[in-house]
């Protein structure tokens, strides 16, 4: 609750956090337009394969043309200016850079830049959900050994979902089930880039219009953010992962009711689960009071005394009286990326990390899959992202979802099944391969 007035002095005594951004697409943006309006924050540099992209980006969102005018970090640092580069490497070991934040989207990357900033002594915040869902735990730890901060993203669903689940915690609940609300049905897992608009009601030419990237709406879409978000939640909160997402169709004044234990009269299999409810109706009507675009956390009161506070103040319960539920309504994307800055600049606190290695996400087939055939991961024509509990899918030797994509397979995979490390040809020397395998065997103990 002091982050601003902490910000404000870092400014008053011109000592900004200096902070480095590798990606400018569409999380990255939404962060610099809130840059200039935020006190003791120095963007010092920005790194993306499209440098001109980059800088179209940031006159996209009002900034003048001198504030990224920097030929060096040096010289942006020295001055108050951004410099923009394509090396992401040179922007993580500069000694002008003290925060960096990956907002690529791309699990191997990822893995390459927390393990660099882990060498040159740079916090890290992961917009980069994809590396957190497949390694997250393992980043983490290193992180740690390095003495740096590992941080989820504030703005992206899985921090403000750790950040209800610590709230709910923090004042005693007992947390049942946490999650977030999406648009799904069933046969959205086998939707592709080619069919997706439809889905969203948009033309293909409406979607190119607004700079909408085909494969990135469908991974909304068919599951797979989903079940990368739940991972990262699971594994940053300890609670369970659920042997596949149920998605059900529930509103916000039905929460509680709901998303309580079988036992109780909801659906959950366990207490202390994470879950993903749907806007939309089964039969496709939409959801009373949706939750399309917010977070939630149900939780139980533990006495009598409890149950009857929830009553006397106006808490929305289920008709035992003894669970209720806490939700946010929306996320802000970027918009909201400069509270984890803050938090891990001045606090040295993330906002969201791994403890534990509960939830993992693998490679599930959308059609029948030949042998030959090449993977291309996320949000695309082959396959799409179920969670399971990790000690599920290390048993079954499915392929992480954050590495299918750019493999071959070596034998057919039916509709609807997991695909296993057995059933592709993997690059065992990749630096993801290499880490993902250390991950397993570490967390396997």
């Amino acid at each position: 609750m002091n982050l601003f007035s902490k910000l404000q002095a870092l400014a008053i005594q011109e000592k900004p956090l200096r902070i480095g951004l590798i990606g400018a697409g569409k999380f990255g943006a939404m962060y610099l337009s809130q840059v200039p309006r935020t006190p003791g924050m120095h963007v010092v540099g920005i790194a993306d394969l499209q440098p001109a992209r980059a800088r179209q980006t940031l006159v996209q969102v009002g900034w003048p043309q001198e504030r990224f005018g920097a030929a060096t970090l040096e010289q942006a640092a020295k001055n108050g200016s951004t410099a923009i580069l394509e090396d992401s490497s040179a922007l993580i070991a500069s000694p002008f850079i003290d925060i960096v934040i990956d907002a690529t989207g791309h699990p191997g990357a990822g893995i390459a830049h927390v393990l660099a900033c882990c060498e040159h002594k740079k916090h890290i915040i992961m917009v980069n959900v994809e590396a957190d869902a497949l390694a997250g735990p393992l980043l983490k730890r290193k992180a740690d050994e390095a003495g740096i901060v590992y941080s989820l993203a504030y703005g992206d669903q899985p921090a403000l979902i750790c950040e209800m689940v610590d709230w709910a915690r923090a004042a005693g609940f007992e947390v049942i089930a946490a999650g977030k609300g999406t648009k799904y049905l069933s046969a959205y897992h086998a939707s592709t880039p080619a069919t997706v608009w439809q889905h969203y009601g948009l033309s293909a030419e409406e979607a190119q219009k607004g700079g909408m990237n085909a494969q990135m709406f469908n991974s909304f879409l068919d599951g797979t953010k989903s079940a990368i978000e739940m991972a990262a939640v699971a594994n940053a909160t300890g609670l369970a992962a659920p042997e596949g997402l149920s998605f059900p169709p529930v509103g916000v004044d039905d929460l509680a009711r709901i998303l309580k234990p079988k036992e109780d009269g909801g659906i959950l299999l366990q207490r202390g689960q994470v879950e993903v409810i749907s806007s939309l109706e089964r039969d496709t009507r939409p959801v009373f009071r949706d939750l399309r675009w917010g977070v939630y956390v149900t939780f139980a009161a533990h006495s009598d005394y409890v149950a009857r506070c929830f009553k006397e103040y106006g808490l929305i319960t289920d008709p035992s009286g003894r669970y209720s539920s806490m939700y946010k309504p929306f996320h802000l994307i970027g918009l909201e990326l400069g509270i984890s800055v803050a938090s891990v600049g001045v606090r040295r606190e993330p906002t969201g990390a791994p403890v534990c290695w509960h939830g993992d996400v693998v490679a599930t087939a959308k059609r029948d899959l030949a042998a030959g055939e090449t993977l291309d991961g996320e949000g695309g024509y082959t396959v799409y992202g179920k969670l399971l509990p990790a000690r599920t899918s290390l048993a079954l030797g499915g392929l992480p979802l954050g590495l299918a994509h750019g493999v071959r397979l070596t034998r057919a995979v039916k509709a609807g099944q997991t695909v296993g490390w057995s059933d592709v040809a993997v690059d065992s020397n990749a630096l993801a391969v290499k880490f993902r395998r250390e991950m397993e065997s570490v967390f396997a103990k």
